[in-house]
C-alpha cells in the first residue's frame, strides 16, 4: 500500500510541474492533492498547522505571480488591457483548439487579435503585444516551477 500511495503522491507532483506549461491543469490543486495524500495514506501528523499557513503563503505568491508575469509582459512590450485580456482568453483556448502548439499561439494570437479590434493602433504594435504576452508565459513559466519546487521541498523537509 506504501509503494502505491507514493505513486499516486509522486504523480499528482508530476502533473502539478505539467501544469506550469499547460494552464488547463491546476497546478496548485495537484500539489495540494500530494499533500493530502499523503496524509491519507501516511500521517497529517507531520503536516502541522505552519506547514499549512506556509503552503497557503506560497499559493498565495503562485497566484499573484502568474497574474503579473503576464501582465508585465504584455505591458512592458506596450500592450494595453485588452492585450492583457486577449492572452489571457488564449492562454485559455488556444491548447484545445491547436493542441500542443496553442499553449504559444493562442496567448500571442489573443494579444494580438485583442490590441488589433480593441485598440486599433495597427499590426505593428499588435504583434508586440503578442511577443509581450508569449514572454509573459514563460517567464510566469519559469517562476511557478520555482515556487512549485520551493513548496515541495518545504513538504520534504516537514515529512
Amino acid at each position: 500500500m506504501e509503494i502505491i500511495g507514493w505513486i499516486l503522491i509522486v504523480a499528482s507532483f508530476v502533473v502539478a510541474y505539467i501544469g506550469t506549461f499547460y494552464p488547463i491543469i491546476p497546478s496548485v490543486v495537484f500539489i495540494l492533492l500530494g499533500y493530502v495524500l499523503y496524509g491519507l495514506f501516511f500521517s497529517f501528523t507531520e503536516l502541522s498547522w505552519l506547514f499549512w499557513v506556509i503552503q497557503a503563503l506560497f499559493i498565495v505568491l503562485l497566484f499573484s505571480a502568474d497574474m503579473a508575469a503576464n501582465a508585465f509582459g504584455v505591458k512592458k512590450f506596450g500592450g494595453t488591457k485588452a492585450g492583457v485580456w486577449g492572452s489571457t482568453i488564449g492562454l485559455l483556448f488556444g491548447p484545445f483548439v491547436i493542441p500542443v502548439a496553442g499553449i504559444l499561439i493562442g496567448p500571442f494570437l489573443g494579444a494580438v487579435l485583442a490590441e488589433l479590434i480593441v485598440t486599433r493602433e495597427g499590426l505593428k504594435q499588435a504583434v508586440k503585444s503578442g511577443v509581450g504576452s508569449l514572454i509573459g508565459f514563460l517567464t510566469s513559466s519559469v517562476v511557478k516551477i520555482v515556487i512549485l519546487t520551493v513548496m515541495l521541498g518545504i513538504f520534504i523537509f516537514f515529512i
